[in-house]
């Protein structure tokens, strides 16, 4: 909004550049055939072009001009030239009046020659010298602009000066907006807040800190402090019991539980603080995380809080890598929202569990963190997707987890301007938007009016703060305007989650809104009571914007790994991984958009993470590396160590090498207790003596794997049935030629007694032919 002028390094205008500007100026005038004087000067709107002196505003009065009211605009001129500037006289111009957000729009993106109407010069008391500064002061009735008629007028503070060689030039302008409407009016726009408090997981997946910036948010002058200061500064008008007070205007707190997690241990005490490639070292921000919990805590007392998905995780993005289950874990609004981080060495969100109250019973992990943190019970019934934006798959899930409203932005649907107003109808909230089953009831934020809020950040020009209050009541002036007389109107105002506001200037755009005769603050839940509009169907976001589809999918494979263990819980899997489910949802939140690099460093550690979880259950091989069998039907002996804190349900996998020799029986699903070493025996069956080699693998109950597969040598020394038949065959033979050879020797020793052979003991029988010798 501020102009300085180019010529010279340091930004000032040259000296011979004014000059000759004057001079031109001076001759253009001799050849119209008339002088200017300093008093005279109506130069036409070139507000665009770059001018000698700065004007800073810091002062509008009225916000709303009514008829008799006198226009008081002030600030400050600087010059950024090395020359000084005298008799400097300042003045307002005004353009024609605008009745709608459509003519204001274009009015701001094109501005047209501001000198429908003029006002007198009224001089600046001083000289402005090189890089001086001299405050000044215009007061006119609002008579003398002829604001004759109710709507929005762009207006333009106009600095003439006269330069050191007597050349009078318009040397600094400013444009903004002046909003007329009737002291009574008879139609008011309803205005409400819903005002985000997040920020992106400090967390690694055990749950330990990976860094302390969380302590400079919350300490003073933080992003998040001045998050809450700026809601501190809304006054209170009396309400309920005598001495008590409600907020003038019920902003509405969008809070993320896995925030107010880090907070309450940081709040607990020492807390240590382990980044993934530095030494651990103690954490700085316990006592202004203590400070800025009890500061919520009042907060929370005085205006409604809405729970957001744990660690505020991108519901599209899981949802479109097929994980649903994932982001349901984290929404608050469903008994399957389970995501919290398990407390550690003692640190307590809060001296004891809240339970849950009559008609919350339904509620997640998310709503319970609220309630003990904040002691307030959230509505958990609103989704926010990221970026206001969400396709029909994600609304859906969104729907399953217990919402029965959606926020979305103005160019998340696909006639988002109907509910804002934009084209010339009743600017309505509450909407409607088309899915592939029923209507859903939503709420349509005004995408114009969060932008402007979104401007307005830390430590910011004066002018600008001021400015953009200005322009905030320009956008609700022209919608009041559009349609006077055909009733009232709402509108929602969304900034960023991770807003970084100047409180002063937005406080005071949420209290024009109550004190303001044509405003009316308002809830986001009164929304709900008025008229609804359809707004067309849902737009999804542009790739561009949502996490990297690389991350995403490596996401998606640390959550099926993540589910693979779940199946071997034996009790409730939600309860015992709670942490882990925690830990994927701080990996894909939505801050890491636009920061690619830090989300795969995230996803890559969560998906190591669960992998070690697999690695907890092991089968122990023998410490000789053999299994000996005694007999052949002799068990298989196997140790199996869980060292998870939790029961896992096991199958044993065994299968021998060739698939001969060895036969085993399934012995169904085992249990193993927490932190245990247990044998389990296998029904086993030897076919054969000798040697095995057989690979041994611990599963889930749907078969996916745990630990590594392990090899193991099995040896036997027992005979098995072939071999028994073989060893039992080869006796009988053994024992049939033992008879065999005996019969014949009976026989042939009969033979020999009864029918001895010839010449047997004969004397005279010849002797043998050849010596047996």
């Amino acid at each position: 909004m501020n102009r300085r002028a180019a010529g010279r390094a340091d930004g000032r205008r040259s000296s011979s550049a004014l000059r000759r500007a004057g001079l031109l100026t001076g001759l253009l005038g001799v050849a119209g055939g008339f002088l200017t004087t300093p008093a005279a000067a109506a130069p036409a709107d070139d507000a665009g072009t770059d001018r000698p002196v700065v004007v800073d505003v810091d002062r509008i009065e009225p916000r709303t001009v009514v008829p008799g009211a006198a226009v008081e605009v002030s600030g400050v001129l600087e010059n950024t030239t090395d020359e000084t500037w005298s008799d400097l006289t300042v003045r307002l111009q005004r353009g024609e009046v605008l009745t709608s957000r459509a003519e204001l729009a274009d009015a701001a993106d094109d501005p047209d020659d501001v000198t429908n109407v003029v006002t007198s010069f009224q001089p600046v008391p001083g000289e402005l010298a090189p890089g001086g500064r001299l405050p000044f002061s215009y007061l006119a009735p609002a008579e003398e602009l002829q604001l004759d008629a109710d709507g929005v007028y762009r207006v333009l503070v106009n600095v003439n000066g006269t330069d050191e060689e007597g050349f009078t030039e318009r040397v600094g302008d400013l444009s903004t907006w002046l909003v007329a409407q009737p002291a009574e009016p008879a139609t008011r726009t309803t205005v409400a807040w819903l005002w985000p408090l997040t920020d992106r997981p400090h967390r690694g997946p055990s749950g330990a800190f990976t860094d302390d910036d969380l302590a400079e948010q919350v300490a003073s002058g933080g992003r998040l402090d001045r998050a809450v200061a700026t809601l501190e500064q809304l006054a209170g008008v009396p309400a309920g019991a005598p001495g008590g007070s409600a907020p003038e205007v019920p902003v509405t707190l969008a809070v993320d539980p896995a925030l107010l997690e880090e907070l309450a241990t940081m709040a607990a005490g020492d807390y240590t603080v382990d980044p993934p490639d530095g030494d651990p070292r103690a954490g700085t921000g316990s006592e202004a995380a203590a400070a800025l919990l009890a500061r919520l805590r009042g907060l929370a007392d005085d205006h409604p809080v809405v729970a957001l998905p744990y660690a505020d995780v991108d519901a599209s993005a899981l949802v479109a890598a097929g994980r649903p289950a994932a982001v349901l874990r984290a929404l608050p609004g469903t008994s399957a929202g389970t995501a919290r981080q398990p407390l550690d060495d003692g640190a307590g969100l809060t001296d004891g569990a809240t339970e849950a109250p009559t008609g919350d019973t339904g509620a997640g992990a998310g709503a319970a963190i609220v309630r003990e943190v904040l002691e307030v019970t959230p509505r958990t019934d609103l989704a926010w997707p990221v970026g206001g934006a969400a396709d029909p798959a994600t609304l859906e899930v969104l729907q399953e987890g217990g919402a029965s409203t959606v926020l979305l932005a103005e160019g998340a649907v696909t006639e988002g301007d109907r509910a804002t107003g934009a084209v010339g109808r009743a600017a309505t909230a509450a909407a409607s938007v088309t899915t592939d089953g029923d209507p859903l009831p939503a709420l349509v934020a005004d995408g114009r009016l969060a932008d402007l809020v979104a401007g307005v950040t830390t430590d910011p020009d004066p002018a600008d703060g001021r400015l953009a209050e200005q322009r905030y009541l320009a956008e609700l002036g022209a919608l009041t305007t559009q349609l006077r007389g055909a009733g009232g109107q709402s509108v929602l105002v969304v900034p960023p989650r991770r807003v970084d506001p100047d409180p002063e200037t937005v406080a005071a755009m949420m209290t024009d809104t109550a004190r303001l005769p044509w405003l009316a603050p308002g809830s986001v839940a009164s929304l709900a009571t008025g008229p609804s509009v359809e707004v067309g169907e849902p737009v999804a976001e542009p790739a561009g914007e949502r996490l990297s589809p690389a991350g995403v999918a490596e996401l998606a494979r640390a959550v099926a790994v993540r589910d693979d263990v779940a199946a071997a819980v034996s009790g409730e899997p939600a309860t015992a991984l709670a942490g882990y489910d925690a830990a994927i949802a701080r990996a894909g939140s939505a801050a890491w958009r636009g920061d690619p690099a830090a989300f795969a460093r995230t996803v890559s550690r969560v998906r190591e993470t669960l992998l070690r979880l697999q690695d907890e259950v092991t089968l122990v091989s023998p410490a000789e590396g053999t299994y000996s069998l005694a007999s052949s039907s002799a068990p298989l002996v196997l140790t199996v160590q869980n060292d998870l804190p939790f029961a896992v349900a096991v199958r044993v996998e065994l299968q021998a090498r060739g698939n001969v020799g060895l036969t085993t029986e399934d012995i169904g699903v085992q249990v193993l207790q927490p932190l245990s070493r247990t044998n389990l025996e296998v029904p086993a069956e030897v076919q054969q003596s000798g040697g095995f080699q057989v690979t041994a693998q611990l599963t889930t109950p749907s078969g996916a794997p745990l630990g590594e597969a392990v090899r193991l040598q099995v040896k036997s020394t027992a005979y098995g049935p072939v071999t028994l038949a073989i060893t039992v065959g080869a006796a009988a033979l053994l024992g049939l030629l033992f008879l065999r050879r005996l019969v014949r020797y009976l026989l042939a020793r009969r033979r020999g007694t009864a029918d001895e052979a010839p010449g047997a003991g004969d004397p005279a029988a010849p002797a043998p032919a050849r010596s047996p010798v």
